[in-house]
């Protein structure tokens, strides 16, 4: 059984997935702004493995994206991180 409307893998090709067959995906954003190589490798570490433990996800289809916005493209509020940590919010 396909599922409508057709739905794509992480790198953006057409994927039929069956029923209970989905990998996980899972989107961080932060900002760009002194997170480690690190830091980062323990988000993607962690978030797999609470998963696979509170969901039961194979950890081998498991995808984690960390996408690092500049503060002047992120805003809260009507104002920019740029201009709110500037403004001392």
């Amino acid at each position: 059984m396909v599922k409508w409307p057709p739905r794509r893998d992480w790198s953006g090709n057409f994927v039929n997935f069956q029923e209970g067959n989905q990998m996980p995906f899972v989107n961080i954003k932060i900002t760009r702004d002194g997170a480690t190589a690190e830091q980062k490798a323990t988000l993607i570490k962690g978030v797999t493995q609470l998963l696979v433990d509170t969901l039961g996800k194979n950890p081998a289809t498991t995808v984690v994206v960390i996408e690092e916005v500049d503060t002047d493209n992120w805003g809260i509020g009507g104002e920019s991180i740029t201009a709110r940590r500037k403004a001392g919010k």
